[in-house]
């Protein structure tokens, strides 16, 4: 999920002072490997003037008054969190960086890492063996396919996405995606795409985001671009929350879907996530949900997001092992030596 929040910059929010985190004591034994395929190597300004806040999980949703300015409702997230114990953000890009590379290091996890390309590449530089490097771009940012196919042939990128066209009001039956889902299926290049939640309330953020629509949520919007290209490797960014009937629906009549389950693993109230999940496995498809931690400038998201697919109830050993790290294995076609094929 990528909050887009510019608007934040004009007012000139004051910056609070950040308590340095507790260092994290190493764990007593290797763990078993994670693939997050959901990870943003952001700066640390991506999603508002930092420290910013994220509640793990919200208690609930802050309603907003109509006639109170939009900023206000954005502030209840950023700078006043309704939780007790919200994640805040490191302060610099350096930090969020260290930060996240060390707990994939400690957990064992090789991540998806999506974002522009030169911070990508940093992060890859900085922990080769734990990255997967992934484009982060919108359809109608113009970026040239033939750049896309030449970066793809340098090993610059390995999968395409995030792509948060719905932050704009592009879904992904529009004509705009087509060059960059035919190049996909040629390259068999995977795909990420955001459909369903962005931030509560997003669509009054400002000018960027003005055509983001509830109705977006819904993974339909994918079946005639499945049907066009059969080949393609796509995974659903955050599952289609919460459109479970669609996302089931488009599960089934197609085998080659994966999703993964995004933000709604750690920010959402548990019992709602637990809810989604188990209709996803009870309903056939644990073979093809993925881990993804969606952090973006909150590096103990990561950990947070582990924890509550660790503790769900419903799952079997068997099944946690799917989702962190089977399924995803299978989606990338990794190989013994953890590359994609």
């Amino acid at each position: 999920m990528k909050i887009l929040i510019t608007t934040l910059t004009a007012f000139g929010l004051l910056v609070a002072t950040l308590s340095a985190q507790p260092p994290q004591k190493p764990l007593a034994k290797k763990l078993l490997p994670i693939i997050d395929m959901h990870l943003h190597a952001d700066r640390a300004n991506a999603q508002g003037p930092p420290p910013i806040a994220i509640c793990a999980p919200f208690p609930y949703w802050p309603d907003r008054d109509p006639r109170a300015p939009s900023l206000d409702y954005v502030m209840t997230f950023l700078k006043k969190p309704v939780c007790k114990k919200p994640l805040w953000s490191p302060m610099t890009d350096q930090e969020l960086m260290t930060q996240s590379l060390d707990i994939l290091e400690r957990r064992n996890i090789v991540a998806v890492a999506s974002g522009e390309l030169d911070v990508v590449e940093k992060w890859k530089q900085s922990k080769p063996d734990r990255i997967i490097p992934a484009l982060s771009f919108n359809v109608n940012d113009g970026v040239p396919v033939e750049k896309l196919r030449q970066w793809v042939k340098e090993g610059k990128i390995a999968v395409f996405g995030e792509m948060g066209d719905q932050y704009r009001g592009v879904t992904p039956d529009d004509p705009a995606y087509e060059p960059y889902l035919g190049l996909a299926e040629e390259l068999d290049i995977p795909i990420g795409i955001h459909i369903g939640p962005g931030p509560p309330g997003v669509a009054y953020f400002g000018p960027e985001t003005k055509n983001y629509r509830a109705r977006m949520h819904s993974p339909l919007s994918l079946e005639e671009p499945l049907m066009r290209h059969p080949k393609l490797r796509v995974y659903v960014m955050h599952a289609g929350w919460p459109m479970i009937d669609d996302m089931v629906a488009m599960l089934y009549a197609h085998p080659q879907l994966y999703v993964d389950v995004g933000i709604i693993v750690y920010a959402f109230p548990r019992a709602e996530f637990y809810r989604y999940l188990q209709r996803l496995i009870e309903a056939g498809f644990g073979r093809r949900v993925m881990f993804g931690s969606d952090q973006m400038v909150w590096p103990q998201a990561i950990e947070k997001a582990i924890e509550s697919i660790e503790a769900a109830p419903f799952l079997t050993a068997e099944q946690k092992r799917d989702i962190f790290y089977n399924n995803a294995a299978r989606f990338l076609r990794l190989n013994k030596d953890g590359k994609i094929n």
